[in-house]
C-alpha cells in the first residue's frame, strides 16, 4: 500500500540543482525510491556524464515508474537557466518541486587575501544562481489552471546563521540565501506555494574535497575523530518535508551530527 509521501509526490514533477553527487544525488534516489510508481525527475549539474549514470541506477532500482531528464547545467550561468525552462520537453515542463542544491566553496583565504575569481564564482553559484533558479520556477508555480502552488527547497547551511573565521564569503552567501528564503515565505504566503529550508552542519561530500582544492588529505582531517552526517540523511528531511500534504509545511530544519551544537561548538573524539 503506498504511503502518504508516495500519494502526495505521485505524478508530480521535480528539479534537482547539483544533482550528480553529494545531497543533490541523493535527493534523486530519495524521491524516486518514495514515490517510484509516477515521478518525474530532472536532474541538473555539471557533469552530465553523471547525471545519465544515476539516470540509469534509478531506473535498475524502481524500474520505468519514476522518468528522468538530465540536462547539463552551470546554475552560475543566468543564460543556461533561461535555456533550461525554455527547452523542457512538455512532459517535463510542469515542475511543481524545486531543490535548489547546487553550491560552490573553495579556499579559506581571509580578507583581503580572498582570489577575486572565488568571490564571484560562490556569489553567482550560491546566490544569484539561487535567485533566477527560483524566479523561473515561480514563473511556472503561479501560472497553474488550479492556482499558485507548489515547493522551493532550499538547501542552505548552518554557515548562514552562524559565521566563522576562513569562511567568510562562503558564510555570507548562504546568509544572503537565508534572508531572500525567509523574504520569499512571506511574498508568498497568500499563495499554496510553499517555500521550504533545510540546514545542514557538517556533512560528509566532495564539496569538502573541492573547498580543499583537490587536497583529499586535507579534506579528510576535517571531519577527522567524527562521524559526520551523510547525504541521505539530508535527503531523507527534503523529501519528507516536500511529500506532506499541501496545508503542512516544514518551513525551516536544520540537522546536525551528534558531536555538532553549532558551526563551531564541535567535540572530536580522538
Amino acid at each position: 500500500m503506498p504511503t502518504n509521501a508516495a500519494k502526495n509526490l505521485h505524478g508530480k514533477t521535480v528539479l534537482i540543482t547539483g544533482a550528480s553527487s553529494g545531497i543533490g544525488r541523493s535527493c534523486a534516489f530519495e524521491f524516486a525510491r518514495t514515490s517510484p510508481a509516477s515521478l518525474k525527475l530532472i536532474l541538473t549539474a555539471r557533469r552530465k556524464d553523471r547525471l545519465h549514470q544515476i539516470s540509469k541506477q534509478i531506473k535498475e532500482e524502481v524500474g520505468d515508474g519514476v522518468k528522468v531528464h538530465v540536462v547539463k547545467l552551470d546554475v552560475s550561468q543566468r543564460s543556461e537557466i533561461t535555456q533550461l525552462f525554455q527547452n523542457l520537453p512538455d512532459d517535463f515542463a510542469d515542475v511543481q518541486i524545486l531543490v535548489n542544491n547546487a553550491g560552490f566553496m573553495s579556499g579559506y583565504e581571509r580578507a583581503p587575501d580572498i582570489p577575486p575569481s572565488i568571490i564571484d564564482d560562490v556569489w553567482a553559484t550560491n546566490v544569484t544562481g539561487l535567485i533566477h533558479m527560483t524566479q523561473e520556477f515561480l514563473k511556472i508555480a503561479k501560472k497553474r489552471p488550479e492556482g499558485e502552488r507548489g515547493d522551493v527547497v532550499m538547501i542552505g547551511s548552518i554557515a548562514g546563521r552562524e559565521a566563522y573565521a576562513g569562511g567568510s564569503i562562503y558564510c555570507a552567501s548562504k546568509a544572503a540565501v537565508r534572508s531572500f528564503t525567509e523574504a520569499l515565505r512571506k511574498e508568498l504566503i497568500a499563495t499554496r506555494i510553499r517555500v521550504i529550508t533545510v540546514d545542514p552542519g557538517q556533512v560528509l561530500t566532495e564539496f569538502t574535497v573541492v573547498r580543499n582544492r583537490g587536497d583529499e588529505t586535507s579534506a579528510d582531517k576535517v571531519y577527522e575523530g567524527c562521524d559526520p552526517l551523510t547525504p541521505d540523511d539530508i535527503a531523507e528531511v527534503v523529501v519528507f518535508a516536500a511529500s506532506r500534504r499541501e496545508n503542512v509545511v516544514v518551513a525551516d530544519s536544520m540537522l546536525f551530527p551528534n558531536y555538532q551544537a553549532s558551526a563551531l561548538d564541535i567535540y572530536r573524539k580522538l
